[in-house]
């Protein structure tokens, strides 16, 4: 397996992926696809579109998704792990703290200055942004993304899909008891678009130390 990287999506979030993913070191070439663009924001080209995956796969052997979308962004997940050999990466900036018995999921993106606290759980697909704290103990389910300066505070449970907004709280009390994720019908519904594979449900490794704790939640 090779230590190359391809990241879905050449936007503005593409590059921020991208200068974490050089700042971590440990991948010996980083470029992107994307079916829009044809190069970054940044003057990166665009090497190829989705439809190329499968014949990208030889030369990389490594994937991140950067789109923003969580339902986009999470059927992209579950097509890649179904047709393709990638290995979906986890990508942690050096300048984000992680707690040791924090459990993060393939395919999440922490940037830097964001904190992770001890006993939380991040799962597949899901983005934390600079500043942002995922408190002690709670769990942030697939597809959430924590906007920069935002706050999750401790042992709360924030639904698949979420958007924590710009310095915004998120508590139990602020969840609407309607959301599809405490919704049976709509959460059935919800799971059946979005496929999990049982084997992207183990931790994987993260700037060469390996999370692998029990599901505190």
């Amino acid at each position: 397996m090779n230590k190359n990287l391809l990241i879905v999506g050449a936007g503005a979030y593409g590059v921020v992926v991208s200068d974490i993913a050089h700042e971590m070191g440990c991948f010996d070439k980083i470029d992107f696809i994307d079916d829009e663009n044809e190069s970054t924001p940044t003057g990166e080209k665009v090497i190829g579109k989705i439809k190329n995956l499968a014949e990208l796969n030889c030369e990389y052997s490594n994937i991140i998704v950067a789109i923003d979308s969580p339902d986009i962004r999470l059927n992209l997940l579950t097509k890649i792990q179904e047709e393709t050999n990638f290995r979906i990466a986890t990508l942690v900036s050096p300048k984000a703290h992680v707690a040791p018995s924090a459990q993060i999921m393939p395919g999440c993106i922490i940037e830097p200055m964001a904190v992770i606290q001890s006993m939380s759980h991040l799962a597949i697909g899901c983005f934390v942004s600079s500043g942002a704290v995922v408190n002690y103990a709670s769990m942030c389910c697939d597809g959430v993304h924590v906007e920069a300066n935002s706050t999750i505070t401790a042992s709360t449970l924030v639904p698949a899909g979420t958007r924590v907004k710009c310095g915004e709280v998120f508590d139990r009390k602020t969840m609407d008891i309607n959301d599809f994720f405490f919704n049976p019908e709509e959460w059935s519904k919800r799971m059946n678009e979005i496929k999990k594979p049982i084997d992207m449900r183990t931790p994987v490794p993260i700037d060469g130390k390996v999370y692998s704790f029990d599901d505190v939640m």
